[in-house]
């Protein structure tokens, strides 16, 4: 409601209550201007509301003086407390407003921080990754990746924690964090992947979770450790979902991770990516139907073409902005000692197998 529309209405109240007689209404009936800013405006509507409100009680106390007395004392005296408040609610409100709007800021810069772009050649594998915000959220997501170019070969780590706001970033450094100390110093992936689930479990909440796939990249093949995340996507002559031989629940809550190991050929591409890809409804809720979908995005010459292909076809899908964040990690098997491709410059750099 405009301020303006408060004043007016204030006036009609007061119009009311110096006009009718004997019932007319009392003077604290003005209080609702002041209140309705509080809830609705900010601290100088109130202000103004406020004052308007006293303004017109002292004209009703000259309209109604052949009626002054105690009752009207009274009427004033909760009038004028009430005004007040609705001050104090109002500038209470706004610092409380402000103090979210910073702590908003510092978490999504602290995740810009943890999820920087990859765009990299690390041996004979390319890797690329984007994540995209969800443009009406108010929050911050949970979404993480990580890449560690290791002894054991290079790792890639992308999870989606329980949850948004500054519970899921602390989680999100904890997990990211986690994950990079101990991939250069754990030789097996579950082994790895039961490290961090105890690692993270002081920064849990009771119900807090991370849905997570760990994978590690060898000559021809691709391991995986999934623990309860949506399954990686396989590009290449025989597309294909890569599901965990074993199922696992996710990080913190008694993940028992167990390795699967599968063919990657050379040219093939490997997508990890968050269920908010999967999980992207369209106007009659009908969710992106992933496979169909990548073989025509993931054909895009360019690694970081087919990302925004894919990214171009789910808002397409939902016909607008995601409700949820994303993240992508393609990773594509090349030729060792070949240039990952002209276009994008490389931008950081981080220091079991199927007859299909």
């Amino acid at each position: 409601m405009p301020c303006g529309a408060l004043l007016g209405l204030c006036t009609v109240l007061a119009a009311c209550a110096g006009a009718w007689h004997p019932a007319h209404p009392a003077v604290s009936v003005l209080l609702i201007g002041p209140v309705l800013a509080c809830a609705r405006l900010g601290v100088r509507a109130t202000l103004g509301t406020a004052a308007w409100a006293l303004a017109l009680a002292v004209a009703v106390g000259v309209v109604r003086r052949a009626d002054a007395g105690p009752q009207l004392v009274v009427e004033y005296l909760v009038l004028l407390v009430g005004c007040l408040a609705a001050v104090r609610i109002a500038r209470v409100s706004a610092a409380r407003s402000t103090r979210l709007r910073q702590l908003g800021a510092v978490a999504q810069a602290t995740q810009a921080a943890l999820l920087r772009p990859v765009d990299a050649r690390f041996g004979d594998i390319d890797v690329h990754t984007r994540h995209h915000c969800a443009v009406a959220s108010a929050t911050v997501g949970g979404d993480v990746y990580a890449v560690a170019d290791t002894p054991y070969g290079l790792r890639v780590f992308i999870g989606d924690v329980r949850g948004h706001g500054l519970d899921a970033v602390c989680v999100n450094a904890a997990v990211a964090d986690g994950f990079r100390d101990l991939a250069y110093v754990t030789a097996d992936l579950t082994e790895l992947a039961g490290r961090l689930d105890a690692r993270i479990a002081p920064a849990l909440g009771p119900e807090d979770f991370v849905t997570a796939v760990f994978a590690e990249f060898a000559p021809g093949e691709v391991r995986l450790v999934n623990c309860g995340h949506p399954p990686p996507l396989r590009m290449g002559a025989r597309p294909k979902f890569l599901d965990p031989v074993t199922c696992s629940l996710p990080l913190g809550l008694g993940c028992a991770p167990a390795q699967s190991r599968y063919w990657l050929q050379s040219g093939d591409r490997l997508l990890l990516y968050t269920d908010g890809l999967v999980e992207a409804r369209d106007g009659q809720g009908r969710e992106f139907p992933l496979f169909e979908r990548a073989h025509k995005a993931l054909s895009q010459a360019l690694p970081w073409e087919a990302l925004d292909e894919l990214y171009a076809q789910v808002t397409a899908h939902t016909g607008g902005p995601l409700r949820d964040d994303m993240a992508m990690v393609l990773c594509e098997s090349g030729v060792a000692g070949t240039p990952p491709g002209p276009g994008r410059p490389v931008t950081v750099k981080h220091r079991t197998a199927d007859a299909s």
